[in-house]
């Protein structure tokens, strides 16, 4: 088991969930472009029980995302235990716990950030989950804040109870839930919890540039780093970075290089989802693709209006070669 551990912890760059926004199409382009771990977007346990096939959806993966990990949220001890019968039939690499998520709709049933407000519960998932994963040798990860807001930071005590109860891996992204994604993310919990914890720890928040993870791992000493907004609309930042760390090279992706990607990026999920709801979802990178150029706003609603991919191609494609870069 921490032979495995160490293949996912010792100085990896994670792809971090993101709902929405880590499919299985985008993962792919994002360990094709350097990710050295990739995990799904969360997954209801409950879904996972009432509505197997559809929440089964969101944790397919193809072998070439190996190493890869399922992540679930919950707030019911018996049904994650149910659940993971489910979930590990599609053979994940390690279970992931969501214990950070803040949208609201996940919060109120108690699930996602939530659970720092109910640690005993939250312990005792783990504690269950992981009595089930370990004879089959599945390493458990949670994931989780500072705390659910600024009078409420509890992430090195959490970080400990949930070491304690099992799990061999912590993620903290140590934002509180009322921060949501605004604010400064708190790298100094990361280095205290590091400090106070004997299982590896993958930081997360704030990494948009080499420099972000060169920081990141100096201040905190944490094991790994987990990228999730950093990547959006640039998943060749991933390429960067393991330039960067194998060869000190700083240089960007051509054009060209970038464009091959986005293009893609778009086949993999026309090819997954069927064209229609697969420009209906790209919708929201291609935004991103689009951020920070002269023009980027003209061809983003040029975009949320065709339904020809030709077009849609051609029109960031003009984009890029236009270099009118803003940002």
């Amino acid at each position: 088991m921490q032979s495995i551990i160490e293949k996912l912890t010792d100085h990896k760059i994670w792809l971090a969930p993101l709902a929405g926004i880590t499919d299985r199409s985008f993962r792919s382009i994002c360990k094709e472009c350097g990710a050295d771990v990739v995990v799904s977007e969360m997954v209801s346990v409950d879904g996972l029980l009432y509505n197997k096939e559809r929440s089964l959806e969101y944790a397919r993966f193809d072998q070439s995302q190996r190493p890869f990990g399922l992540q679930l949220f919950g707030s019911n001890p018996e049904i994650f235990l149910k659940a993971l019968d489910v979930a590990l039939s599609i053979e994940p690499d390690f279970i992931d716990i969501n214990m950070g998520c803040p949208v609201k709709k996940v919060v109120k049933r108690g699930a996602g950030s939530s659970m720092m407000t109910t640690p005993d519960i939250a312990a005792e998932i783990v504690s269950k989950v992981k009595n089930k994963l370990q004879p089959k040798e599945v390493p458990l990860s949670v994931k989780f804040r500072a705390g659910w807001d600024n009078s409420s930071v509890n992430a090195i005590e959490f970080g400990i109870k949930m070491q304690n109860a099992g799990a061999d891996v912590l993620c903290l992204h140590p934002r509180t839930r009322s921060q949501m994604y605004s604010g400064k993310s708190n790298w100094t919990l990361l280095k205290e919890l590091k400090q106070k914890v004997s299982v590896p720890v993958v930081g997360n928040g704030d990494v948009k540039t080499i420099q972000d993870v060169l920081q990141m791992y100096d201040e905190t000493r944490c094991d790994s780093i987990m990228i999730g907004r950093g990547v959006i609309g640039k998943p060749w930042f991933f390429t960067k970075i393991k330039n960067f760390m194998t060869n000190n090279d700083e240089s960007e992706p051509t054009t060209e290089e970038k464009l091959k990607i986005i293009q893609k990026h778009l086949n993999l999920t026309i090819n997954d989802k069927g064209k229609q709801q697969a420009l209906l979802e790209m919708r929201t990178h291609f935004s991103h693709y689009t951020k920070g150029f002269q023009g980027g706003a003209k061809v983003r609603a040029s975009i949320n209006k065709s339904e020809d991919v030709n077009e849609i191609v051609t029109l960031i494609k003009e984009l890029y070669r236009n270099k009118l870069s803003i940002g």
